[in-house]
């Protein structure tokens, strides 16, 4: 009897170990400090689960995007398959930005090398503001 409750247990872990996975990506540069974070399920098609993160941009004529806190709505694109990440998000503003729109996007890893820490780089971009801003940089990423 021990031994069928042993042998379940270790089949549900090995189960837990193919279960969903999790990605969170950062960066602190002189332009912008961000971390994002998204899951996304094991199965076919990759579907998202949740996705969350901050964002502050640090250029003081970008007060409106400041600070930003994002969730699932503002992912608008999203790829992780094989090693690879890619993650657009999108912020189209409204009153307190004063008709700016943001995009940041994230591309990192490598296709067909899977690894728990990867690196590759963002892409900021408001317009529609007073003072169009674009800016780039290295992200850090990894596996929770």
């Amino acid at each position: 009897m021990w031994r069928g409750l042993i042998v379940l247990a270790g089949l549900l872990a090995a189960g837990a170990a193919h279960a969903d996975s999790r990605l969170f990506c950062s960066a602190d540069d002189t332009q912008a400090r961000f971390t994002l974070e998204s899951g996304f399920a094991s199965e076919a098609g990759h579907r998202l689960n949740h996705f969350r993160g901050a964002l502050i941009v640090k250029d003081p004529a970008q007060a409106a995007f400041a600070k930003r806190l994002f969730e699932s709505q503002h992912l608008s694109n999203h790829w992780s398959r094989d090693g690879e990440l890619l993650l657009e998000v999108f912020d189209g503003g409204g009153d307190d930005t004063r008709g700016a729109r943001l995009d940041l996007v994230v591309v990192a890893g490598e296709r067909g090398k899977p690894s728990a820490n990867f690196s590759g780089t963002y892409s900021l971009t408001i317009e529609g503001g007073n003072k169009p801003y674009t800016a780039e940089g290295k992200v850090s990423c990894g596996t929770k």
